[in-house]
């Protein structure tokens, strides 16, 4: 429980600096937390895959606790959501396009990450 609300305190400071960052004319902050979520994730799961050695209990802190409450994507589907409601069609999947690449590049650069600094 207590990784669900600092991953969120993290999810709510992340989102602030993106939009101060990049603006609000799109939901960078959303987009940000979204992409550096799926960085962390592929971070931590490839460690694990090498033999991190995490426990379950550990696992499911980070992941479910901390990560889970750290990612956005129910915002992002409002976000997108508005953008669809308000005619803005193109904004609405340029949204779903960069969040899903984006976090797809992502957590395979965290796994390559991890699997360098494993070496």
């Amino acid at each position: 429980m207590s990784a669900g609300a600092v991953g969120a305190l993290c999810r709510f400071g992340t989102d602030r600096l993106g939009k101060t960052l990049l603006g609000t004319a799109f939901p960078y902050g959303t987009l940000t937390v979204n992409v550096l979520g799926c960085l962390l994730f592929g971070i931590f799961m490839q460690i694990d895959a090498q033999g991190g050695g995490f426990s379950k209990h550990t696992k499911l802190l980070v992941t479910t606790g901390f990560l889970g409450a750290f990612t956005t994507f129910s915002t992002f589907g409002f976000d997108t959501f508005q953008f669809f409601k308000t005619g803005h069609a193109v904004s609405a999947l340029v949204n779903i396009g960069a969040n899903l690449v984006l976090g797809l590049i992502a957590v395979w650069g965290g796994t390559l990450l991890a699997k360098t600094l494993g070496s």
